[in-house]
């Protein structure tokens, strides 16, 4: 799938940051193709915003249940906190291995979240009137088809598989039939050049040492 977007170009030749729009009514084509070829945040934050919501709501409950003198609903507040302060004491090795666990995930996830570009499998097309973003399987499934022309193979021998810096190409040759790895390469490496996608992958050809028999 891609997506096209027509190019304004502002009086001044340079795009808006401010946001989607300029405030002359101008698109923000840079915010545009950010939002396309990166993943959002949201997620993340959403879950991040409910977990602490639903430990402040428990916090106000075990606080209010104790204001009136009730028993705690699970644990009193300052029971938790002593109970924390005394770890690992008081606790099996095996539950206190698998807690941190998880809150080892969780904040990792988090982490990553947060540090990570969040790329999605698009490439940028440059075009001077228009913006194309194209998935990475539209990508390989072009690169696949020029390599098994230069190859002279046939479409199942022939597997691409395209990420934001590299290009691998995986050929199975047929039994008896020499494949030019540089011919190959160079096929790849122009269909690339044709559609100038941004960034420009790295080409990397994978010649199998066995052959298919009688493709």
């Amino acid at each position: 799938m891609s997506s096209v977007i027509e190019r304004q170009n502002p009086a001044d030749g340079h795009h808006r940051n401010a946001g989607a729009l300029g405030r002359d009514g101008s698109v923000d084509m840079d915010r545009i193709l950010h939002r396309e070829t990166h993943s959002s945040r949201a997620t993340a934050a959403c879950i991040a915003a409910v977990l602490v919501i639903l430990l402040s709501l428990y916090a106000l409950l075990e606080a209010a249940v104790r204001a009136i003198g009730q028993p705690p609903w699970l644990i009193e507040p300052q029971t938790a906190a002593e109970r924390i302060i005394a770890l690992p004491n008081g606790m099996p090795p095996l539950l206190l291995g698998v807690i941190g666990a998880v809150v080892a995930a969780a904040g990792l996830f988090f982490f990553l979240s947060a540090i990570l570009p969040g790329r999605r499998a698009k490439h940028l097309l440059d075009m001077p009137r228009v913006a194309v973003v194209v998935d990475d399987e539209v990508i390989a499934s072009s690169l696949a088809r020029r390599a098994r022309l230069a190859a002279n193979v046939t479409p199942e021998q022939v597997m691409v598989v395209v990420s934001q810096r590299q290009a691998i190409v995986n050929v199975r040759p047929t039994s008896g039939v020499p494949v030019s790895e540089n011919a190959v390469r160079e096929a790849v490496e122009d269909e690339l050049r044709s559609m100038a996608p941004v960034p420009v992958p790295a080409v990397r050809v994978n010649l199998a040492e066995t052959g298919v028999i009688g493709a």
